[in-house]
C-alpha cells in the first residue's frame, strides 16, 4: 500500500533502426508508510496515453500493490479513469507543476516573469522555525 503515488511520463528522441524516434518512459515514484520513496516502475512504449496507462497499473497490482490513497497525475484524457479502475478508492489529484505550465499558456508573454513569480509564494513551503535551543 503506498499512501503517495506520482504516475507521469518523460518523453525521449532515441535511435532505432537507423532513425530517432519518441518514445515515452512511464515512471511510478510511490511514497511508502515509512515516508522512504520507491521507484515502482519504469514502463517504455511508442506514446503515452491512458490505454498503456492501464496496463501499467494492472502490473502494478499483479506485482502486490494492493492500494494507492492518492495518485498525482497530469491532465492526460481517460488517465484518470483508468486508476480509478485498477484501484477505485485512490484519490486522483491533477500535480501541481502541471497545472502551472498549464496555466501559463494563458498569459501573454510580457506578463509571464511576474505572473510565475506571484504564483512561487503559494507553491513553497513555509519557512521553518529555526530559533536554536541553548
Amino acid at each position: 500500500m503506498y499512501p503517495f503515488v506520482w504516475l507521469d511520463a518523460i518523453h525521449y528522441k532515441v535511435k532505432e533502426a537507423g532513425s530517432i524516434k519518441t518514445k515515452a518512459v512511464h515512471c511510478l515514484l510511490g511514497v511508502g508508510r515509512d515516508g522512504t520513496k520507491d521507484l515502482l516502475g519504469l514502463y517504455i512504449n511508442e506514446t503515452e496515453g491512458a490505454k498503456f496507462w492501464l496496463q501499467v497499473l494492472s502490473d502494478l497490482q499483479n506485482r502486490g500493490v494492493t492500494d494507492i490513497l492518492i495518485a498525482c497525475i497530469d491532465n492526460l484524457k481517460g488517465f484518470a479513469e483508468a486508476i480509478e479502475s485498477v484501484f477505485p478508492q485512490t484519490e486522483v489529484q491533477l500535480c501541481v507543476v502541471h497545472q502551472l505550465r498549464n496555466s501559463t499558456k494563458y498569459v501573454a508573454y510580457k506578463d509571464l516573469k511576474p505572473v510565475m513569480a506571484s504564483l512561487k509564494k503559494f507553491t513553497q513551503p513555509a519557512p521553518k522555525n529555526r530559533h536554536k535551543q541553548h
